[in-house]
């Protein structure tokens, strides 16, 4: 987790460095040995040195990781853990499908959308009071439930890969005790969320952030590394 403080000083911006100086988040519930992705510690700091987030805490998901980093709006590291996603792999939400019962979607349409989405907490028609990350396609944030006991929902949240962390019908879970310290209080006044794609280029999801890094040259007048 080091490795995404020390890589908000490589932006030289004030808040950057500001970031970076900050201890990192205790609470880490990642399993052992996981490494956090270069592209999400780049767009960590992107965030933070550009103020994307208007000040607001953010979090970044990683689909492909099934991870979550979430941070204040002061651009420190709150806390990051494994959730789950969508059960197909696809980075936009189907049409209308936020008015349809869980039941009624199709299981190509259970996709966790990509994107950057400002959210917050918000009433439902059956679930109570939620935490919106995009409320036009239905798409929550919640601690994981025994739901359905086939799922095995916490035993996959529990496991040591994500090879198993797509089973949602396109909502993203979290163990209740990481949902309950970090998620919770961090948005209580909403947030932004930025969710690296399945499919989908870095440049079609995040061009301003994949045009700084292409544009981005270091003193021995190298650019920076290309997008993955």
């Amino acid at each position: 987790m080091l490795a995404l403080a020390l890589a908000f000083a490589s932006f030289n911006a004030a808040s950057a460095e500001d970031a970076a100086a900050q201890p990192v988040a205790e609470f880490d519930q990642l399993p052992p040995g996981q490494e956090v992705s270069g592209t999400v510690i780049e767009l960590a700091g992107w965030v933070v040195a550009t103020r994307n987030s208007e000040g607001y805490p953010f979090a970044i998901m990683d689909k492909a990781a099934a991870q979550i980093l979430v941070f204040g709006g002061d651009g420190r590291l709150r806390g990051a853990a494994p959730g789950l996603f969508g059960s197909a792999v696809g980075d936009h939400a189907a049409p209308g499908i936020a008015g349809l019962a869980l039941r009624e979607i199709p299981g190509r349409d259970r996709t966790t959308p990509a994107g950057r989405f400002v959210g917050g907490f918000g009433p439902s028609t059956d679930a109570g009071r939620v935490l919106w990350v995009d409320y036009d396609s239905a798409v929550s944030m919640h601690p994981t439930a025994t739901g359905v006991p086939a799922e095995k929902r916490p035993e996959r949240l529990a496991s040591p890969t994500p090879d198993d962390n797509r089973v949602t019908h396109g909502c993203i879970n979290v163990a209740p005790e990481f949902y309950e310290q970090i998620i919770r209080p961090t948005f209580e006044r909403g947030g932004v969320f930025y969710i690296l794609p399945d499919r989908d280029s870095l440049e079609e999801t995040f061009p301003e952030f994949v045009q700084s890094r292409g544009t981005e040259q270091h003193d021995d007048g190298r650019h920076a590394r290309s997008p993955e």
